[in-house]
């Protein structure tokens, strides 16, 4: 099928003041790329991950992850599937991801029902990685089907383990870093907000929050000595605790987690802080809007999603996920 610009249209609140205003955005992807090639490819993507989901919880959220930590770098191209080869050492071993993302078998799992039951090489690992992710959000008690993923991304046929290092945002960010690394990526602070709100779903490891609840001082007392309990000062760092109170509901816990002071990750609260500030108002808007986080949550994704894919002829479509062909 031939990859067309099309106009994505969607409702996303206004960072200063609370307003809902339409914004259209260009995109080299088209939801109905498979409709001819291969019209089941998305219902079999769905049900593969509604399985994984049922055998374990967590993977939802790491299936979102995964995609957000694919675009992050050079763009949404299923780089961060790519194992280590002797031309390159790819993103997985990458500071962010090390011990931390996962899933993989999952997609590998997905590409490999895909490419047999659409009876050929047809849907690329990038694609799967943002339908994977939508599904995982719906399926963990988002909106049926909040937002429709643009399709027709291909495959990188390289990765760089320096870039992921470089361009995923750290769990010790401060705002005004966390801010300026999303703008260098085409997104904005309701973008900043929205996609942390992620983090309503999954664990995060003892070694990313361990200094907050030991060391800083905007952290609710009770919250910091109950995740005490789970983080030691020494050691331990591989032991997890949940990203929010709900952590397998995707849902706005995670928003009112912050107003009292129970944001888990030093980042997570560096978005409120109670100063009036106009991530402090998205962060209020959202917690007793659960409907505005849906609609708003799936247009920052798509306008995710859109970062610099390869379209055309560009890249390819992997038979493998883990390796180029």
């Amino acid at each position: 099928m031939a990859r067309q610009s099309v106009l994505v249209c969607v409702i996303i609140v206004a960072a200063a003041a609370i307003v809902m205003i339409p914004a259209c955005a260009t995109a080299q992807l088209h939801p109905d790329v498979y409709k001819q090639s291969c019209p089941q490819a998305l219902p079999i993507i769905r049900s593969v991950v509604k399985k994984a989901i049922y055998r374990e919880p967590r993977n939802g959220a790491s299936l979102l992850r995964l995609h957000f930590h694919d675009c992050f770098v050079n763009g949404c191209d299923g780089s961060v599937l790519l194992d280590d080869t002797a031309n390159f050492t790819g993103e997985k071993t990458a500071l962010p991801n090390l011990n931390s993302i996962r899933g993989f078998d999952v997609v590998d799992e997905i590409k490999a029902t895909v490419n047999s039951l659409c009876h050929g090489n047809v849907v690329s690992c990038a694609d799967i990685l943002a339908v994977a992710a939508r599904d995982s959000v719906e399926i963990l008690g988002g909106p049926s089907y909040s937002y429709e993923v643009l399709l027709g991304r291909r495959d990188a046929t390289t990765a760089s383990r320096n870039d992921a290092n470089t361009n995923l945002p750290p769990p010790f960010f401060n705002f005004s870093q966390l801010l300026s690394n999303f703008q260098s990526h085409g997104l904005d602070l309701q973008d900043l907000v929205l996609l942390s709100a992620g983090h309503t779903i999954g664990l995060a490891r003892c070694t990313n929050f361990r200094t907050r609840i030991y060391n800083e001082t905007n952290i609710d007392p009770h919250f910091a000595a109950s995740m005490q309990r789970i983080c030691p000062a020494n050691g331990g760092d591989n032991k997890t605790a949940p990203l929010d109170s709900s952590t397998t509901r995707f849902d706005t816990v995670y928003f009112k987690g912050l107003l009292v002071k129970k944001g888990l990750l030093h980042s997570d609260q560096e978005l409120f802080k109670g100063d009036g500030s106009d991530s402090d108002n998205l962060v209020r808007h959202y917690a007793n809007n659960p409907n505005d986080f849906a609609v708003n949550f799936g247009a920052s994704m798509i306008k995710m999603g859109n970062m610099k894919p390869l379209t055309g002829s560009d890249g390819e479509i992997r038979l493998n996920c883990r390796k180029i062909n």
